[in-house]
């Protein structure tokens, strides 16, 4: 890389960064080509970026950051997971750590918040963000439906009550 194109890096990882919310840092020494790109696949789904930087660079590009605190743990060949739903980039990150040995988690920073590795395996354990709206819709129509069954149940009843009389009186009109 020439001086141009390490001050762009610098630059579109300084902003990626301040747009998003969770940066994990991971060590990745020994990946071959095809498993980092199954890993990018996976980022990539889960809405998270995937990339290889040098330290020098990102230690630059984390300047304005809230992320500033996770300079101290760019050492070695790291690299840098990170997404605007921080539950996303976490279970993607240690679901490929599970199936990975090469693949250690560093750590991270949720905000200005650090987190270690046990911190983001803990954070992984929580329901993303797509699944707590679903949740939270549901206990929103839950009431609703029940609130429909209950005002329908009475007119239900009054239709069997209206039906049963006039059951009756086709059964009294056909005995007489």
């Amino acid at each position: 890389m020439d001086r141009t194109e390490k001050r762009e890096f610098v630059t579109e990882l300084n902003q990626a960064l301040a747009a998003t919310s969770m940066v994990v840092v991971t060590r990745n020494a020994g990946l071959t080509v095809a498993e980092v790109t199954d890993l990018r696949r996976k980022m990539g789904a889960a809405g998270a970026t995937y990339k290889v930087a040098k330290n020098r660079l990102t230690n630059l590009a984390l300047d304005g950051t809230p992320f500033g605190g996770i300079k101290s743990m760019l050492t070695g060949p790291i690299a840098l997971a990170y997404a605007t739903d921080p539950v996303a980039v976490a279970k993607t990150a240690v679901e490929f750590a599970k199936t990975n040995e090469k693949f250690v988690l560093v750590g991270g920073s949720l905000g200005s918040q650090m987190l270690n590795a046990d911190g983001i395996k803990a954070l992984a354990e929580l329901p993303s963000l797509d699944e707590l709206r679903a949740r939270l819709v549901g206990m929103i129509s839950t009431p609703a439906t029940r609130i429909a069954g209950v005002l329908q149940a009475p007119a239900g009843q009054l239709a069997r009550v209206f039906g049963a009389y006039a059951k009756k009186d086709e059964v009294e009109a056909e005995a007489a």
